[in-house]
């Protein structure tokens, strides 16, 4: 049985600041545990994929909150984005050209059965990136100078959207 809460980090290691997701999860991690764990939370830091391919990690939880990478042209590279799934603007991971975008993966699921948690108990923080179009290990300077200051912000919100039932879209 999977815990009620998780925490997931997506992005692409090889993709220069795709990874910010996973860079970010693993920083808030860190953050949490060194604030006391929270309760029936699991973390993965080091999600690849999208699409239909996430139903398996969703299903049988209470609480999601996501971490990704989002290329909108409207906001600086590190800005973070906060919303929940029922407002979900398309992000690096959560939709992709050969594979269903997470809210109609979520919708599929719903229909087939899988115990899903409703939208707006899916918290997602997304980074603006510019988009990657080459292969690299590490984070540009300016994501890299980000970084902390993100992973705190999100690491004070994480216990407020894993109880959050219901919040309208909200930039930062």
């Amino acid at each position: 049985m999977p815990a009620n809460a998780l925490l997931l980090g997506l992005g692409n290691p090889i993709l220069g600041d795709d990874a910010i997701g996973l860079l970010l999860a693993s920083m808030v991690a860190e953050r949490l545990s060194a604030s006391g764990p929270l309760a029936d939370l699991e973390v993965i830091d080091d999600c690849s994929t999208g699409g239909l391919e996430l139903l398996e990690l969703l299903a049988g939880r209470k609480r999601i909150v996501l971490v990704d990478s989002i290329v909108t042209g409207k906001a600086a590279p590190g800005t973070l984005h906060r919303f929940t799934a029922d407002a979900l603007p398309p992000t690096r991971h959560l939709a992709g050209p050969h594979d269903a975008d997470l809210a109609t993966a979520l919708a599929l699921g719903r229909r087939l059965g899988l115990d899903l948690p409703p939208d707006e108990a899916i918290a997602i923080f997304a980074v603006e990136i510019e988009p990657a179009y080459e292969f690299g290990w590490t984070l540009t300077p300016e994501l890299q100078r980000a970084a902390p200051a993100i992973a705190d912000a999100i690491a004070r919100n994480v216990r407020e959207a894993l109880d959050a039932t219901s919040r309208p879209p909200v930039a930062h």
